[in-house]
């Protein structure tokens, strides 16, 4: 399913192409593109999800935690979650990427995801369709664009 959401970003949102809206056409050439159905049905309602986070009523969680708050990790989330992915959510609070908002969307996407083995790569674009997809948060999309593609120059001391 990461790989379907991977190819999608890729094809579609990033390169600012129009995205197509219709399912059935949307499936067809995710199929042809070697993708299996039920990966593709489960990435599209990963992306309705990702969506609907951003109706505060129906997750009112999203709304009531202080911008003082420390996130306490259930184990489940630490099991997918290591900690340098756990730190790297942490500094990109700290430097005002992510706020208390877009952190527990962040969490809510990646424990959605049908997947064992979860990298800090992959966490990063989970984080980047996240930003992407709230209103708002281009600024914080662009400073994380920069953190991860920016190539260091020069030695690092």
């Amino acid at each position: 399913m990461f790989d379907i959401l991977m190819y999608l970003f890729e094809t579609y949102i990033q390169n600012e192409s129009e995205a197509m809206v219709d399912h059935e056409l949307l499936t067809d050439e995710l199929t042809r593109a070697g993708f299996h159905q039920d990966e593709i049905y489960k990435a599209l309602n990963w992306l309705e999800k990702l969506t609907a986070l951003q109706d505060t009523d129906a997750y009112p969680y999203l709304t009531r935690v202080g911008s003082k708050s420390v996130r306490i990790y259930t184990s489940e989330e630490m099991q997918l979650l290591d900690t340098p992915s756990r730190g790297f959510i942490l500094f990109l609070e700290q430097v005002n990427v992510l706020d208390f908002t877009t952190r527990e969307m962040v969490i809510d996407r990646v424990m959605e995801l049908d997947t064992k083995y979860f990298s800090m790569d992959d966490l990063k674009w989970v984080i980047l369709m996240v930003l992407f997809n709230v209103p708002g948060k281009e600024s914080a999309y662009s400073q994380l664009e920069d953190l991860i593609f920016e190539e260091q120059e020069g030695p690092l001391h």
